[in-house]
């Protein structure tokens, strides 16, 4: 993936999981990354770790990414690659769910990527790639879940139709679905070693492949359909879940 030398690249949520581990990929592959995130302390302590640009900005925010959009421009000029990352899982019955647990799952998974890719089309050189991280439950909704996979579900639209729109201009747009993935979400809600293990093992049972997904992986198909391998590809979803939606 020689060919990502020097391009420019967005990836919104980078501090941590899946947007840090896809910056470290595409800069080791010689790409010029900005990662974005909405707390200031951690999105610049990644990007000194992986010798990348930090901009601070929430996603859930409509002039934070307009003023995000405008700093990339002025800053970088036009964007070869972006990869809308940020978003956030939250769990609850129907029955139980607030309209505060709605409106935010809503507005970063869903609203906040709608207008991040809507205010960066204008920036987006011709022939750049978008890439957007949906989940295997847009595909495979389950209980407690509803919010969090309708957002996605609707994600997985979006891309859909922004692949159409953007094709005369040959932007890309797809997804990745992403199953389990083993990321610091775990350790962050407080559970001790043991309990993490235990519902580790629980998800695991459901993978027909026995496994927790990698960061890493996700990013390696990020870095692949950014890549000009992938030419041909736009308004695809690649589900990365082990074979757990096939059950």
């Amino acid at each position: 993936m020689n060919n990502l030398e020097n391009k420019i690249v967005v990836i919104t949520g980078g501090n941590s999981g899946i947007g840090y581990a896809t910056a470290k990929q595409l800069k080791e592959h010689g790409a010029q990354v900005i990662i974005t995130g909405r707390r200031k302390e951690a999105i610049e302590k990644a990007a000194s770790e992986l010798h990348v640009t930090a901009i601070t900005a929430d996603q859930s925010n409509i002039s934070d990414i307009e003023n995000l959009a405008a700093q990339v421009k002025a800053n970088f000029g036009l964007l070869d690659i972006l990869f809308i990352n940020a978003g956030i899982a939250g769990l609850g019955t129907i029955e139980q769910t607030t309209e505060e647990l709605f409106d935010n799952i809503m507005n970063i998974n869903l609203k906040g990527a709608y207008f991040t890719l809507s205010k960066f089309i204008p920036i987006l050189k011709d022939g750049a790639s978008v890439v957007l991280l949906s989940s295997n439950t847009a595909s495979m909704p389950g209980p407690g879940s509803s919010v969090y996979s309708a957002s996605k579900t609707a994600l997985n639209s979006v891309m859909k139709s922004a692949a159409l729109e953007l094709a005369p201009r040959k932007i890309r747009v797809n997804s990745v679905s992403p199953g389990p993935t083993q990321t610091e979400v775990m350790n962050k809600v407080g559970l001790d070693e043991a309990t993490v293990k235990d519902i580790m093992d629980v998800v695991i049972e459901k993978v027909p492949l026995k496994q927790m997904g990698r960061a890493e992986d996700v990013a390696k198909m990020v870095s692949y359909l950014s890549s000009d391998a992938a030419v041909f590809i736009t308004g695809a979803d690649f589900i990365m879940d082990g074979g757990m939606s096939l059950g």
